[in-house]
């Protein structure tokens, strides 16, 4: 029989205790519940959010990003797609062009990112389910095409098919002047007319900056040649992208980079996880602010047992025993509060990821309501956290109790 566990519970439920002790024990199960559910539900929001951002972004990001260590674009041989190709695990290598570039429509101007891509580009992006208005298509019936994020096609009110006003794009020559006269200037840039095909929604980062446009385009129009900027590669569905990462490092050597979906968006990312801990750790402090009602509680109960405690010891009871009574006290104390917060927290979350009670509140937002997702590891450690947090608060008292004087307390 655990004698210390059996005394703890019978404080526990015991009718008799004071009153003030009764009330302090209670609030402070009531703050170890709300910290806990708090802590959960706002660790499955941050989690959601993650999964937003990485399912927003796979839209339009390949699985795997080849790119130069250094310079903006490398060169691209037949050779060089053939052996990448031929990489066990690729399904798909689409050449991919990327710079800045000036966008005029009537008289209205913007710099937009244009983005060439070469014709299989398609057959491994889901950005063709983001198409609000239009076609996807970059080519149809010989003629080139651009793709247009939400965001550009209304700043600069663009109507798609327009055949009398296309789209102008504009990029500086590569001329080696270092400063043009007013009569140079007509020779400054290259310029391109292209008409808008299609509108694609996304977010708000691509839809307000992005155009898409055939690779022969954009290679004209930026004077590239076989340069690329990039090469995005599709990896077969029943391959795991590390494995196949790790193959293409090894093809490619140390001037590429390869990069999957979490890296191509590591800042982002990063930023969330920081903001993650930090909001954990800030929780952390508002639990073990809570739980210090249980160092009160544990202190005023010593205060009101010594005459139990001086029996027990008596009895034959070591201080080791006295000092696990208290401290089990505390745990079931904070365990009842944990659980209680624990079962609200996981209710609250299923709640949401059910029904959509809260909603994010704004007319362009790409999703209804708040994401959220439960995770294990997040329950785990919020689990440590009120065991540290329990065993902290609850060892003075347990101590003081472990060192009352059986001569004075009888």
């Amino acid at each position: 029989m655990n004698v210390p566990l059996l005394i703890a519970r019978r404080y526990f439920s015991s009718k008799k205790k004071r009153n003030i002790i009764s009330i302090i024990s209670n609030i402070s199960m009531i703050g170890v519940a709300v910290g806990t559910m708090s802590l959960i539900i706002v660790l499955s929001v941050f989690n959601g959010l993650e999964d937003l951002v990485r399912s927003l972004y796979g839209k339009s990001d390949p699985d795997l990003l080849i790119s130069a260590v250094q310079g903006k674009a490398f060169p691209v041989s037949p050779a060089l797609l053939t052996r990448l190709s031929a990489t066990p695990g690729v399904g798909l290598v689409t050449e991919v062009i990327e710079d800045n570039a000036l966008l005029q429509y009537h008289d209205r101007q913007m710099v937009v990112k244009m983005k060439g891509v070469s014709n299989n580009y398609f057959a491994q992006s889901n950005i063709d389910s983001a198409i609000v208005e239009g076609d996807h298509r970059l080519n149809r019936n010989g003629e080139h095409y651009a793709l247009l994020g939400a965001g550009v096609q209304h700043e600069l009110s663009i109507a798609l098919d327009n055949r009398f006003s296309p789209l102008r794009l504009l990029y500086p020559r590569n001329s080696g002047k270092k400063s043009f006269s007013i009569t140079d200037l007509d020779n400054a840039f290259t310029q391109q007319n292209i008409l808008a095909g299609g509108v694609f929604l996304i977010e708000q980062h691509i839809d307000d900056s992005y155009i898409f446009v055939p690779l022969d385009f954009a290679q004209s129009l930026l004077q590239y040649g076989n340069k690329r900027t990039a090469l995005e590669v599709k990896v077969k569905n029943d391959e795991p992208v590390d494995d196949v990462k790790a193959r293409l490092r090894k093809v490619l050597g140390k001037q590429f980079k390869v990069l999957d979906s979490d890296e191509q968006h590591v800042s982002l990312l990063k930023a969330i996880k920081v903001e993650k801990m930090f909001v954990f750790i800030t929780f952390a402090f508002i639990l073990l602010i809570a739980s210090l009602n249980i160092f009160f509680s544990l202190s005023m109960l010593v205060i009101d047992k010594r005459k139990d405690v001086a029996i027990l010891m008596a009895m034959g009871a070591t201080s080791h025993i006295v000092r696990n009574i208290f401290l089990l006290e505390g745990a079931i104390v904070a365990m009842v509060g944990a659980l209680t917060g624990l079962i609200l927290g996981v209710t609250i979350c299923w709640a949401q990821q059910t029904f959509k009670i809260v909603s994010m509140g704004m007319a362009t937002s790409v999703v209804d309501a708040y994401p959220v997702k439960m995770q294990l590891v997040d329950i785990v450690l919020t689990g440590l956290a009120i065991v540290v947090i329990t065993i902290t608060v609850s060892i003075r008292p347990a101590l003081a109790a472990s060192r009352l004087d059986v001569r004075e307390n009888l």
